[in-house]
């Protein structure tokens, strides 16, 4: 013999949770101004609260007099479930704002030593050492491979994919580190992490850095390693990537090869990009490092400040930062800039607080989403590339 289930009906959509704690609040204190001042409402509002709920369910929940409040047959119902739905929510809540803490203390420590020697001011190979132990701490990923490399004369690596059959085309990645650290050794778990996304292998240039080699070395560098990878396997199998300042260096990098009527790659993904080297910048650090960039090179030159830079052609741009990166106003005012010219330009805001978020992918989700964000967008540049056809217009935010 077998038995019919019952389908109950789903709670009404309308029913929020603080009608939910309005009720339990009158039905604990029995007392509407008591259960006011508990919730810091206006006993007016609460009443609202409570006349809405009994709309939604549809039955009396309180029996309220002149002299006193009850509960009914259907409120002593609600109230021990409401009870236990809002005492899973509140630990859940809790639960999920410790493991952001601990996320948040957790990536604080590890940029701790490079910014304690950045506001010290210490010496520029103290700064490289503590950025590539920084780097370190974050294993390359096991599904890639990196073998040396050079391209256009630039010194390299190549990270590849260890698929069997991995997708066509390369990312181009300019690393970050404010013109002055970082190299293409300490970006392999990071790069590796993209690739592993995308699919696809990349060419990690070891730019020149300054102080000992300012502007325009680095843009300089990126060019010729552009130019041979292009002519190698077509500009349209190029997609260019970087981080922080490496990504204001990929908008010189597409400004120089528009001036130039040089092929455009196939698109360009920016991570948490820093595009204002002005003096007056909010990091200390980061002054320091782009004069020392810049050597007495206007901050303000479009080549260098692509927020002031006509950036009319440029392929599709994908933007990526996080709600407490410093630089997250330049990401928004460089998607702004870009959908101004006419560039298909989407901009993606993690939850994070930090720079350049993405070299903590083994242990924070969002920058593992990002990362898988950002190889899809480099998989579909690449895609259309090859099929010789114009990207669809995106303008979301």
């Amino acid at each position: 013999m077998s038995g019919e289930v019952l389908a109950f009906p789903q709670a009404p959509d309308g029913v929020e949770v603080r009608h939910l704690r309005a009720f339990v609040a009158v039905a604990e204190e029995l007392n509407f101004g008591r259960a006011a001042a508990r919730l810091y409402l206006s006993q007016p509002a609460l009443s609202r609260q409570i006349r809405t709920l009994k709309r939604l369910v549809g039955c009396e929940l309180l029996r309220r007099s002149t002299h006193r409040v009850e509960l009914t047959v259907a409120g002593s119902a609600l109230l021990d479930r409401a009870r236990r739905l809002l005492k899973d929510l509140d630990e859940a809540i809790s639960a999920t704002q410790s493991v952001g803490g601990e996320l948040a203390h957790r990536m604080a420590t590890l940029w701790a030593p490079v910014l304690e020697l950045a506001a010290a001011d210490r010496d520029i190979e103290e700064m490289r050492t503590a950025y590539e132990t920084f780097l370190a701490q974050a294993e390359v990923p096991e599904g890639v491979t990196i073998v040396p490399a050079n391209s256009g004369g630039v010194p390299a690596l190549s990270i590849k994919p260890k698929a069997e059959h991995p997708e066509d085309g390369t990312i181009l990645f300019l690393h970050g580190g404010g013109y002055a650290v970082g190299s293409a050794y300490g970006y392999r778990p990071l790069v590796g992490a993209l690739v592993a996304a995308a699919g696809v292998q990349a060419l990690v240039p070891d730019y020149r850095l300054a102080p000992e080699h300012p502007f325009p070395a680095a843009l300089e560098d990126a060019l010729a390693a552009y130019c041979r990878l292009a002519d190698q396997r077509g500009a349209h199998n190029v997609v260019l990537a970087g981080d922080s300042v490496g990504g204001a260096l990929v908008c010189s990098l597409l400004l120089t090869l528009r001036e130039r009527g040089a092929p455009l790659p196939a698109g360009a993904a920016l991570l948490c990009p820093g595009c204002d080297l002005d003096a007056a910048s909010p990091d200390e650090a980061l002054r320091r490092t782009a004069a020392a960039y810049l050597n007495g090179h206007p901050a303000d030159d479009p080549i260098v400040a692509p927020l002031n830079a006509d950036l009319t052609g440029f392929p599709p741009l994908l933007i990526q930062s996080a709600t407490g990166d410093f630089v997250l106003g330049d990401a928004r005012r460089l998607a702004e800039r870009a959908r101004a010219h006419g560039v298909d330009a989407h901009l993606e805001v993690f939850a994070a607080d930090t720079h350049v978020f993405h070299v903590f992918w083994p242990f924070l989700p969002e920058a593992a989403d990002a990362l898988e964000q950002a190889g899809a967008f480099i998989r579909a540049q690449l895609g259309r590339g090859r099929e010789g056809r114009a990207p669809s217009s995106r303008t979301t935010a």
